[in-house]
């Protein structure tokens, strides 16, 4: 089935139709051969994470932006008949920007009417699965299938990485005193949103509160010296993850050791993302290293990270995490030791870790694990 044209970024091509098509085949095939293992007649998807997944990121539904739904939801029938269902409302521009090149058919009902469900029950068959909750369908938990990415999913995350980390150097250089953490969110909104790329996580903080809370949402609070730049960003529904910092004046001591305690974490973590470790083997790692840095118990005040790729985080790291790190899937490890942290979005393939937010034009701090050198970003001197 495929795709008819071209994925294109500031009109150059980033990914060819044919390879573009490829993926989608490829995917469907998967979609269609889980169906069968567990004698569905199809699959109804509702969530972006997953429509984004199935379609290369072609197709967009969102409207309003933290929802998890969109205008429309796809049904793949176990003989991979593709439809998509929405409203009449909107299916004009559905039809001109989303599906018109993939070839699924438009399935239609009023917007005062969701018939989603039950047209999708006449189409298919009664046994179906659901990625939301729905009554009389099975739960389709995707994860399995696009937690391990493909050469064309990877070229639109190393994209996204390098373009997020260029927005995020561009509005650090430019930080003044006297700045507030609203007005940060609004210059970080802006260089994504320039570059085509929608903001999912805005935590901007300065000063006390960056040293006070993991999480410092923005609260208005001006510039004095410490300002912390932390999003997520996305495009085609695949997440990139960073965090990055500038400091006026000379750094504190104690500032300088949270640094160092989070980049050393952040490289052990780093090289332990290997095939087949559990999540729980990396964060007890983590728990020791931050020991032997001098920071007894960091581990338990906040998450240290764990799979990207669909959604900001698939999972994190816990004492008693079962996941199992796989190759070609994608990393945000966030280690962090008062006030200082460590966050970039990595990428395992063919057993090499690969950074998709590298900023090297920023000042860097270098921590060894098993004589294997890794590199942490800094803080930019201003």
């Amino acid at each position: 089935m495929g795709i008819a044209k071209d994925l294109k970024v500031d009109d150059a091509v980033l990914i060819a139709a044919a390879e573009w098509s490829a993926e989608m085949d490829a995917k469907r095939a998967r979609l269609v051969e889980w169906m069968g293992e567990r004698d569905l007649h199809g699959v109804l998807l509702r969530r972006h994470e997953n429509i984004a997944w199935l379609t290369g990121g072609a197709v967009e539904l969102r409207v309003l932006t933290p929802a998890e739904t969109g205008v429309g939801s796809i049904l793949v029938t176990v003989d991979g008949r593709c439809f998509y269902l929405t409203t009449e409302n909107e299916a004009p521009r559905l039809a001109a920007e989303e599906f018109g090149a993939l070839g699924y058919t438009p399935v239609l009902f009023p917007w005062f009417a969701d018939q989603t469900a039950e047209r999708a029950l006449e189409i298919a068959g009664p046994h179906l699965a659901c990625d939301q909750p729905e009554p009389g369908m099975q739960p389709a938990h995707l994860y399995s299938l696009r937690k391990c990415l493909c050469e064309t999913e990877i070229r639109r995350l190393e994209w996204l990485g390098k373009t997020t980390a260029t927005a995020t150097v561009e509005v650090l250089r430019n930080l003044k005193l006297g700045v507030s953490e609203f007005e940060m969110e609004a210059l970080v909104s802006e260089a994504l949103l320039r570059r085509g790329i929608q903001p999912s996580v805005l935590l901007m903080a300065v000063d006390e509160r960056i040293v006070r809370y993991k999480h410092a949402v923005a609260r208005g609070q001006r510039l004095q010296r410490f300002a912390m730049l932390n999003l997520c960003s996305r495009r085609w529904g695949l997440t990139i993850s960073i965090t990055r910092f500038a400091h006026f004046g000379p750094m504190p001591d104690a500032l300088k050791q949270g640094f160092d305690a989070a980049a050393k974490v952040n490289a052990v973590l780093q090289h332990n993302t290997r095939a087949g470790v559990i999540s729980a083997r990396l964060y007890e790692l983590a728990a020791q290293t931050y020991e032997r840095a001098g920071f007894v118990g960091e581990e338990r005040r906040h998450h240290q990270g764990g799979a990207t790729g669909y959604w900001e985080r698939e999972w994190v790291a816990t004492p008693e995490g079962t996941e199992r790190i796989a190759d070609r899937q994608a990393f945000a490890w966030n280690p962090s030791a008062a006030g200082g942290k460590a966050e970039d979005t990595i990428l395992l393939r063919d057993g090499r870790i690969e950074n998709l937010t590298a900023t090297p034009e920023l000042p860097e701090i270098k921590a060894a694990c098993d004589g294997t050198e890794y590199v942490t970003a800094g803080v930019l001197a201003l």
